[in-house]
């Protein structure tokens, strides 16, 4: 969304890892965000945040996986990642 303090720290931190990633906009796109809350498996905040199509959730479950140092190993996989 635009504006969004979670989706800015979402980037930031997938850009500090050097991630490729494609970010969709459901402020821009408003159409996209039932599509969001259905790959989510209902969850409707943003962003959410997908590893190889797999929900890992939101700004707050990326950074705990950076902090357990589980973020870095997931990425080195070659996930593709959409946020």
């Amino acid at each position: 969304k635009d504006f969004c303090p979670y989706c800015y720290r979402a980037t930031m931190l997938l850009r500090r890892h050097g991630a490729a990633f494609v970010e969709y906009s459901v402020s821009e796109r408003p159409e996209l965000f039932d599509a969001m809350v259905e790959r989510a498996q209902g969850r409707s905040t943003v962003p959410q945040i997908f590893i190889d199509g797999v929900p890992i959730g939101g700004s707050d479950e990326l950074a705990l996986l950076d902090r357990c140092g589980q973020l870095e190993a997931m990425l080195g996989t070659g996930g593709n990642l959409s946020a």
